[in-house]
Parts: structure tokens; C-alpha cells; sequence
């Protein structure tokens, strides 16, 4: 086994190889402008780094948000196409997954919450590091107050909104490297992954004005 593990759906541009074992290089950058321009030259990086070249990959695991459409569609897409080039495998992981595993918080309840912008975050609650007791939800903080009320919470969400998440800590942004191990446990069990397919809970922020005016030639 050798994954390729990438996630765009936070500011962090991060890529990760992981050979069943353990995690053979990894990458991690935060810019949230610039997921298209960093990403192809950090999967390079990561495969230089493990002396191995893009062929020997045997699947792709990607992160699939929830998380904002322009920056999450890069690492979809990337993965996609990978996929259908090698003729491997695509596993989608949920992103807030790979947050809670990589933040090791042992058993008992807590949420991992990152930033949706417009004032809200993207939350789900985990009763271990490896499980998840809720499905990916977008809401204010406010709104969720009472439903996280005494819980530990990591994530950049967490850390934005200390009246919410008094307890908040690190990781602020998802890891390649922890996606793809806890990947890695899952496919060795035997258990599927999710497709490939985004969790997006909201529509885009770019719109079509409402008095947009078709003009065609006559």
C-alpha cells in the first residue's frame, strides 16, 4: 500500500504519503489564496521527499470538507484526476475526521469545528479520535452553544470563537498525513470509504447577479 493523501478544504495546502505503516513524507503549508498554485508542486515535493515516483502510488485519499466550494474543489478535482490517470482508487475522507484523529484527545466527547466564514463554523462532535456520533453541519457558533457546551473543540473555528469553545485547541488546520493514516486503519480493517464527493452545506459564495442580463446575438 502507498496513499497519496491531499486536503484543500481548510487555508492549509497539505499532502502527505503513507506506505501502510507509517506516514514516508508530508507536506503542510497554510495560504488560502493559494490552493491551485501550491498544491502539484507539494505533491512533487512529498514524492521527492520519499524517492518514490507518482506510478507507484496505489490509491488516493482525498479530503472531501466540509469546506468552501473554490478551495475544496482543487484538492477534488487533483485527486480525480490522479485517479483516472494511475487507474487507482479514489477514498474520500471526511476533513474534520482527519482533525479529530490528529488532535489525540483519547476517549470522552468532543467537537472539532472549523472556519465557514460568514461568522460560522463547520462542526461535528466525536466520541473517541476514530469516531464520529454526528454528520457535518455548518451553523453560528451562537446557535451551537449549549448543544457543545462543556466540551473540549479543536480546530481554527474553535480558536476563533472562545465564547463558544472555552476549551479550544490544537490542530487548527487538518493534516495529509493524519487523513491518510487514519485512511490507511480504515482500509486495512476492511471498512469503505466515502466517495470522492464534496461536502459543501452551503452554496457557493460567487452568484449570478439577480438582474443579469442575457445578451445573444440576433
Amino acid at each position: 500500500m502507498l496513499l497519496l493523501a491531499l486536503d484543500t478544504a481548510t487555508p492549509a495546502v497539505t499532502v502527505a504519503l503513507h506506505d501502510g505503516r507509517d506516514v514516508v513524507a508530508s507536506f503542510r503549508q497554510v495560504d488560502a489564496r493559494r490552493h491551485g498554485e501550491l498544491l502539484l508542486p507539494a505533491v512533487d515535493q512529498v514524492l521527492a521527499d520519499a524517492g518514490v515516483k507518482l506510478d507507484a502510488v496505489t490509491g488516493i485519499v482525498v479530503g472531501i470538507g466540509p469546506g468552501p466550494y473554490t478551495g475544496l474543489r482543487v484538492g477534488l478535482m487533483t485527486a480525480d484526476t490522479f485517479g483516472l490517470a494511475l487507474g487507482i482508487p479514489v477514498h474520500g475522507m471526511c476533513t474534520l475526521d482527519g482533525l479529530a484523529y490528529a488532535a489525540g484527545l483519547g476517549e470522552g466527547p468532543f467537537v472539532v469545528a472549523t472556519d465557514a466564514r460568514r461568522k460560522e463554523v463547520y462542526w461535528a462532535t466525536y466520541s473517541d479520535p476514530r469516531t464520529r456520533v454526528s454528520d457535518p453541519a455548518v451553523d453560528r457558533p451562537a446557535d451551537i452553544a449549549e448543544q457543545v457546551e462543556g466540551l473540549p473543540a479543536v480546530g481554527a473555528g474553535a480558536l476563533l470563537y472562545p465564547d463558544t469553545f472555552p476549551d479550544a485547541r490544537e490542530p487548527e488546520h487538518v493534516s495529509a498525513a493524519a487523513l491518510a493514516a487514519l485512511a490507511a486503519e480504515r482500509i486495512a480493517a476492511g471498512e469503505e470509504l466515502p466517495a470522492p464527493r464534496p461536502l459543501y452545506l452551503r452554496r457557493p459564495d460567487a452568484q449570478v447577479p439577480k438582474n443579469y442580463k442575457v445578451v445573444t446575438p440576433k
